[in-house]
């Protein structure tokens, strides 16, 4: 009889056990969510686009990471404020037009955006360079027009930066000078004019610099000659030489 009764309080103990434990994990896990600063980034930025594939439509109901919506990749698990947030944002060749939202700037653990060959026009928002967590940011292939913001300079751990083959016009910053990190600059076939800023002399990473086919003016800066991993550099269509 002894024993029956403590086999049954060992069984209970167990079964406190188990609740316990599916409550502190299991529950948090069925209530993770994305951060909603995220969440309505995200819409604003599928209101800004024209999506005749209809590629978004997950993004209407439930979830950015929870519900797989299309082209979004989330961290495994919840950041110190307990929620999820996105990594990487890939929306390449879905045929899509409109513009780039100044929301993406408020996507702040972000590591890749990549619109890369579609059809947006619209200028690059300044909002971008806030995502000081931003790796690689591929526009190339678009209608994008108007100058490069400053504020891209200001990216600290920026690997890759890809705007060819757009309509992007106006100087390069000289504030891309700060991007110690970048190792290409892919900026060919745009309108981009002026010189190219000797600042950029400083850039210790970069091993790609393409601009050929772009407005640029003036003379080749020599201190370029000084970057010590620089394997590529291409530039062409210079005038007044």
């Amino acid at each position: 009889m002894w024993h029956r009764s403590c086999s049954r309080s060992v069984l209970l103990l167990l079964l406190f056990v188990v609740m316990a434990v599916w409550l502190l994990f299991g529950a948090n896990a069925q209530n993770q969510i994305t951060h909603p600063d995220e969440v309505t980034a995200l819409r604003a930025i599928k209101a800004s686009l024209i999506d005749p594939w209809r590629n978004l439509s997950k993004w209407a109901q439930g979830d950015p990471c929870t519900s797989n919506w299309t082209g979004i990749v989330c961290y495994n698990k919840p950041m110190d404020d307990g929620y999820l947030h996105v990594q990487e944002l890939n929306l390449l060749r879905m045929n899509l037009s409109g513009s780039l939202s100044s929301e993406l700037g408020r996507l702040s653990y972000l590591k890749i955006l990549d619109f890369m060959w579609n059809n947006i026009n619209g200028s690059i928002p300044k909002e971008i360079g806030n995502i000081i967590s931003l790796k690689l940011l591929l526009l190339n292939g678009n209608q994008l027009t108007g100058p490069l913001p400053e504020e891209l300079g200001y990216l600290p751990n920026l690997d890759r930066i890809q705007i060819d083959q757009n309509k992007i016009s106006g100087p390069i910053p000289k504030s891309f000078a700060n991007l110690n990190k970048t190792k290409h600059f892919h900026m060919n076939n745009n309108s981009i004019s002026g010189q190219i800023p000797s600042e950029l002399s400083r850039l210790p990473s970069l091993v790609h610099f393409l601009l050929d086919n772009n407005n640029l003016s003036g003379r080749l800066p020599p201190q370029l000659s000084q970057l010590p991993n620089l394997l590529i550099l291409y530039v062409s269509y210079f005038t007044h030489l």
